[in-house]
């Protein structure tokens, strides 16, 4: 009874919390905002899907029907034994608990009949009725209390596994700081609406999407991006919610609902991971659909054989298969916290058991096998001009872009010891490249082609394509520079690709990229990959990845917007670094670390998973097996094969625990 009211206690905890932090973490649309809106913003914001609230209902339910069952047989005993009363009064506790708690599962167990659904549960309805028929209440009382009690642990445990989603959900703020003229308010998180002028004040969480209008500072974004690096903001710039402001008060425009804002989308995958059913869960049923016929075969042999009814019941008493029940989902809700301790969101279960499938593995270049931060390596200054003003005019603007090359820049202005001069009209045009004024000088950084679009002078002078990335620099309306850089390959990816044949049995290993062949080439050269595709389109990517997965399973990792076609084609599509929503969508793993170490770990977690699921349901169901070999040949009372059926659940729910708990060694890298 202990046990029982410390899983009511924590369920009830976990259910308080989720429901305050999600009404503190998620928004409402003001009421100025149309019907269409209203109604998509309140879905995601909403504290719980439906499913969420049948599976609470659930939990509940099962909780009280196990805490019945106990009270019951506890009672039973003390008023046989102890009160040493008659079996008609010492048998009234089990009768209750039979008619409160038994019949609502074999309700329950009907209407899966009635849609031929013949799952491993079938077996304890089946137990159920046989035990009031032959009068064995104690026994009947104890098959409730173990299904009961199993369907409890597994609602506990997608309850807990939340528990990630929940500190999601307390790192947001519940309220912000709106101006309105020369006031300053706080309102709620689900009262800001778009265009109002918010204020965000030192070292706080931004609240929603928005854009900068008045202040300069800087940024952490690396909890949403996995960029390790500050973003400076200035008047123009975009912020994300969830990023940390710095030591600079910043005054904001909000440009989406805080329902709508990235850190909402990142809480609505998790809550989408946690939600979906895998296809491992589907081969508990399988299991199920196999060793529920051969139980009943081996209960009415005993009883065939024997004359002896009850030897059917003992048989089918031991044969509860809750191993089925509750090993597999434990093992697979344990796997994905502990990916989501170690950064690893699962956003479809079922990639757990696919990875393992895979044979061909496809990576994206960019900030995939490369750190996604290029080194500035050679500078081309066109006659006129001086290297050090160049690369001094270069950075000054570049400090307020995102593109992957302007932090290459900023870092060569900094080594050089360059004083950076302030930027003005600072503007990223599509087409257009990064403009602005820098010291009295307009800049424009672009790419070549769009530098010969537009005839300017001097652009003749301009050098042939070399190996690496390159942008092209204009000053005051004349070709100035052009600054060529490398994408540095990451520290562990020629090891990480090197052990993915023998270690995890991938067959083909190649890169996918829409960079230059010469860039791809000798990024594959560094890593160890002789198979590559450069100067790829979204679409050829797409085209690409359904090609190989038509032949073979695959992987496809990466981490930008134009990868999200090439992922949902692949067997399991994995993004790195959160740098994308529509990434992240597309993935059914999203890495939140900048790391090919975690990629490993996630891997190693996968087949780990499999391994301790299968032990706990074919461990669980041999044991069983074993178990009902005696109560055939009449060794085991009913009673006595239910308590022993209990101890086979204890011992399989233990084992499928373990999926939770981080093992000595995560990767082989």
């Amino acid at each position: 009874m202990v046990l029982v009211q410390h899983l009511k206690d924590e369920a009830a905890k976990v259910v308080e919390e989720n429901i305050r932090e999600d009404h503190q973490g998620c928004s409402k649309v003001n009421t100025a905002t149309n019907q269409t809106n209203n109604a998509a913003s309140q879905q995601i914001a909403s504290p719980k899907s439906f499913s969420e609230q049948a599976m609470k209902w659930w939990a509940r339910k099962s909780l009280v029907i196990a805490a019945l069952a106990i009270a019951g047989i506890v009672v039973h005993l003390l008023l046989r034994f102890a009160a040493q009363t008659s079996l008609f009064i010492s048998d009234l506790p089990l009768l209750v608990v039979l008619v409160i708690g038994g019949l609502p599962m074999l309700f329950d167990l009907l209407k899966k009949l009635l849609q031929r659904e013949f799952g491993s549960d079938l077996l304890g309805g089946i137990s159920i009725i046989t035990s009031v028929l032959l009068g064995e209440y104690l026994a009947g009382s104890i098959i409730v209390l173990m299904l009961s009690g199993g369907e409890a642990l597994e609602s506990y445990a997608l309850r807990s596994a939340s528990s990630v989603l929940a500190a999601l959900a307390k790192r947001m703020p519940s309220v912000a700081h709106r101006k309105q003229e020369s006031e300053i308010e706080e309102v709620d998180l689900q009262d800001v609406a778009v265009n109002d002028t918010l204020i965000i004040f030192p070292h706080e969480i931004c609240p929603v999407d928005g854009e900068v209008v008045e202040g300069r500072g800087v940024m952490d974004e690396s909890y949403l991006t996995g960029e390790p690096f500050q973003i400076t903001k200035t008047k123009g710039s975009a912020v994300i919610s969830g990023a940390i402001n710095g030591e600079s008060a910043l005054t904001i425009r909000a440009t989406k609902l805080a329902a709508d804002s990235r850190y909402a989308k990142i809480m609505e995958v998790m809550r989408e991971s946690e939600s979906k059913r895998p296809r491992l869960q589907r081969l508990g049923d399988q299991l199920g659909a196999l060793y529920t016929p051969v139980a009943l075969i081996i209960a009415s042999a005993a009883w065939a054989i024997s004359g002896e009814t009850i030897r059917f019941l003992s048989v089918l008493v031991i044969a509860t298969p809750c191993p089925l029940l509750i090993g597999i989902p434990v093992a697979i809700i344990g796997s994905i916290s502990l990916c989501a301790r170690r950064a690893i969101i699962i956003r479809s279960p079922v990639v757990l058991e696919q990875i393992a499938t895979c044979r061909t593995a496809i990576f994206d270049k960019t900030g995939t096998l490369t750190y996604g931060e290029p080194t500035l390596t050679d500078q081309v200054i066109a006659k006129g001009f001086e290297q050090r003003e160049v690369l001094a005019l270069v950075a000054s603007l570049e400090r307020y872009s995102k593109h992957p090359l302007a932090n290459a820049v900023v870092a060569a202005a900094d080594k050089a010891g360059i004083a950076l001069p302030e930027a003005t009209d600072v503007s990223e045009q599509p087409g257009k490249g990064l403009l602005g004024t820098v010291a009295g000088h307009s800049l424009q950084i672009t790419s070549r082609n769009k530098l010969a679009e537009q005839n300017v002078p001097g652009a003749d002078q301009i050098p042939p394509i070399a190996g690496g990335l390159e942008c092209v620099v204009e000053i005051d309306n004349r070709y100035a520079a052009v600054l060529r850089f490398r994408d540095a390959p990451r520290s562990d990816s020629r090891s990480f690709v090197k052990h993915l044949g023998p270690n995890h049995h991938f067959n083909r290993i190649m890169i996918l990229s829409g960079d230059r062949e010469s860039e791809v080439r000798y990024l594959a050269e560094k890593v160890g990959i002789s198979e590559i595709f450069a100067e790829q389109s979204p679409e050829d990517k797409l085209a690409i990845v359904r090609k190989e997965t038509a032949l073979a399973n695959t992987l496809y990792v990466g981490d930008g917007i134009n990868d999200a076609p090439a992922m949902m084609a692949a067997t399991v599509g994995m993004a790195i670094g959160q740098n994308s929503d529509v990434t992240a969508e597309a993935a059914g793993v999203v890495i939140m670390d900048n790391s090919l170490t975690k990629v490993d770990e996630f891997m190693h977690i996968s087949r780990r998973m499999r391994t301790i699921a299968l032990q706990s349901a074919v461990g669980g169901m041999t044991l069983s097996l074993i178990g009902m070999s005696f109560a055939a040949f009449g060794y085991l009372t009913p009673v006595a094969g239910a308590i022993l059926q209990e101890v086979i659940d204890v011992v399989a729910v233990l084992n499928a625990l373990r999926a939770a708990f981080p093992p000595k060694v995560m990767h082989d890298l």
